[in-house]
């Protein structure tokens, strides 16, 4: 299943998605459905967006929107905030695929590359202020694919001829660059608020399909099983990753109440 499939199944049951709010979806239908997919992470913040959605209005209301060059600073305002989130400085490139970011970063640094989850216990595990190339979604709830790929500055400065193997980077518009900016600085925020026990709460409903990571869910369900497990979570009200590969995501914030369709009419594989 992917994405496209997912959302048009979800409106033939519900209808339009009207509002969202936090990890819910409000449908055409009056239905709220509980929202574990998160547009793979960038709505992990919530979907309202917050503060980055207020600056990216302000920008456009000033009319930066043309290909002219809008700020000053050597460095910008995007490449510092990744560099505060990671630790460590930062150059950093943007692509419109998961692929394209990973391939690049494969190119440059074949066995320092991986993948930034914030959250994920994982990250301790690879060290990531080591590695010299990660791979972000920034958590903006837009749903275009935009990755960040974040180079170890020092490493590169050490061979910048490894930049030329960079391929398909793109450049982003000022307004949204400015949004996801201010994401990534909410990021920070939220690493020092959210905790383990804001994930655990869901466990005995969730952990009998996923094996859960910090907020982060991989599951349990055989591949196999795993379009007519998300089909069934849909009738459940509940929305999860369409791609088993992309784990879903523990709904923060929302009452243990919304898997109760789940736990009261569970799914055998």
């Amino acid at each position: 299943m992917n994405k496209s499939e997912l959302f048009t199944e979800l409106y033939k049951r519900y209808g339009a998605v009207t509002r969202a709010r936090g990890c819910f979806l409000y449908t055409k239908k009056g239905v709220r459905v509980t929202d574990l997919y998160q547009e793979a992470g960038r709505a992990i913040l919530g979907w309202e967006g917050g503060s980055a959605f207020t600056m990216f209005k302000n920008v456009l209301s000033r009319g930066q929107t043309g290909s002219f060059i809008c700020e000053e600073a050597p460095v910008s305002r995007l490449q510092k905030a990744v560099s505060e989130l990671l630790a460590g400085d930062r150059t950093i490139f943007c692509f419109s695929s998961h692929k394209d970011a990973f391939e690049a970063g494969l190119s440059l640094f074949p066995d320092e590359t991986s993948i930034y989850r914030p959250w994920n216990a994982q990250n301790e595990k690879i060290k990531i202020n080591r590695q010299a190339a990660l791979i972000l979604t920034p958590p903006l709830p837009w749903a275009e694919s935009i990755f960040i790929l974040a180079l170890d500055t020092k490493k590169v400065e050490e061979n910048p001829d490894k930049l030329l193997f960079i391929r398909n980077a793109i450049k982003l518009p000022f307004a949204l660059e400015v949004a996801m900016t201010r994401s990534i600085y909410n990021l920070i925020k939220a690493l020092q608020e959210r905790q383990e026990k804001d994930w655990f709460i869901y466990d005995p409903v969730l952990t009998k399909y996923w094996n859960r990571e910090g907020p982060y869910l991989f599951p349990k369900v055989p591949k196999d099983n795993y379009a007519d497990f998300a089909l069934h979570c849909l009738d459940c009200g509940i929305v999860i990753s369409p791609d088993y590969n992309q784990p879903s995501i523990v709904p923060f914030g929302a009452d243990r109440g919304v898997f109760t369709k789940l736990k009261n009419s569970p799914f055998e594989y």
